[in-house]
């Protein structure tokens, strides 16, 4: 039997036998998102092939036939997780107005509401816990995830430097500055367990907003 469909129920099958794309997609995203879990919950020493296997309803030969290895899985998971919470260039620029503190603070938010997901707190999690592992996810997260919002922001502060509305000589650097402001607090204690309370996280976008505007308007 082929390994890419033995796990699909007849009736769920297209006329030849095989999955629609849309059942093969799904069940791809139903692995990753099962696994996941359970590399959160056992960590990855202790998260076998055959767990996943017996987790998702998939025999070990589906899943070694899509990742050679357990390695190849955890970076898919994490991969997804990132897909999950990353915000497209549409969105960011759907945020934007003639006002450049009401634009920042619809940023900020945004991106705080994404990484507040549970897609968002598990990728938070599994960095921390299994980094040390794969250094490489920490590139995947910046590069993925938050490298998009950089350089709209990037573009953003250049073109309001331009305008003389802002002093920002160095654009990109000034971009991460902010996106640590705003952003890095709330992540990191909502990714510890402590709950923040909506109001609370206004709160303190509004003063790192302030403060940084504060800091890049000219004198």
């Amino acid at each position: 039997m082929d390994a890419s469909i033995e796990t699909i129920a007849p009736e769920a099958r297209g006329r030849a036998g095989r999955p629609t794309r849309e059942q093969a997609q799904a069940r791809q995203a139903e692995l990753l998102d099962i696994a996941l879990d359970m590399f959160l919950d056992r960590g990855f020493e202790l998260t076998t092939m055959e767990g996943v296997a017996a987790a998702v309803g998939m025999t070990k030969r589906t899943i070694y036939a899509r990742y050679e290895d357990k390695a190849a899985l955890f970076l898919a998971t994490v991969e997804r997780a990132i897909e999950r919470t990353r915000m497209s260039p549409a969105a960011l620029h759907a945020l934007v107005s003639d006002d450049l503190e009401q634009t920042l603070a619809a940023v900020a938010r945004t991106r705080i509401a994404e990484l507040m997901t549970p897609e968002g707190l598990k990728l938070r999690r599994v960095i921390n816990t299994e980094s040390y592992r794969f250094p490489e996810i920490f590139t995947l997260s910046y590069e993925q995830g938050a490298k998009p919002v950089i350089d709209f922001l990037t573009d953003l502060f250049r073109r309001h430097d331009s305008a003389g509305a802002v002093c920002v000589e160095r654009p990109e650097m000034a971009a991460n500055v902010f996106m640590s402001m705003v952003v890095g607090g709330p992540v990191r204690l909502l990714a510890s367990g402590e709950a923040m309370r909506q109001d609370e996280i206004e709160d303190w976008i509004g003063t790192a907003v302030r403060l940084f505007l504060n800091g890049v308007r000219p004198r």
